[in-house]
């Protein structure tokens, strides 16, 4: 359940941003998805629509009804300030982040990468090495390399 202060700020934001309640339409419809019977039985999904900008906004992240106009308030408010300031909203920084990180690199990136792995190991700049391996490593390689230090 929101409190009223949350409220509160809301329709603060929506007021700054120009967004009145008259300029929208809502509509509540029947929910899909995970959450059983419960969820597609009742209309609890908010479809709301800004009518000058002419954003619409889909809401089923509650099964309560009043939980998602709010939420669904809360998004058009932050897709009207992206558009307007221009900047990217959390969400949108995320779901790049995430297409970088899955972008295949080109074959020039992959050169660069592995050229300064190979000059860090040539300069003598390891890695950070696993010290359990290394302490049953060593010795095995100085008995290899001179038996007498072991004695």
């Amino acid at each position: 359940m929101i409190n009223k202060e949350k409220w509160d700020k809301l329709t603060a934001l929506m007021a700054k941003l120009h967004i009145n309640e008259v300029e929208l339409i809502e509509k509540f419809i029947l929910g899909s998805g995970k959450g059983g019977q419960k969820l597609q039985k009742t209309a609890s999904t908010v479809y709301l629509k800004h009518t000058p900008s002419g954003l619409e906004i889909k809401c089923q992240e509650s099964r309560s009804r009043e939980d998602n106009r709010y939420f669904a308030r809360m998004r058009l408010c932050e897709k009207l300030h992206s558009l307007v300031s221009e900047e990217k909203t959390k969400e949108q920084q995320r779901i790049e982040k995430i297409k970088r990180q899955k972008q295949r690199r080109s074959r020039r990136t992959k050169q660069k990468i592995l050229d300064e792995k190979s000059i860090k190991i040539s300069s003598g700049v390891f890695p950070p090495v696993n010290l359990r391996v290394c302490s049953l490593i060593l010795p095995a390689i100085l008995l290899f390399i001179k038996p007498d230090i072991i004695e």
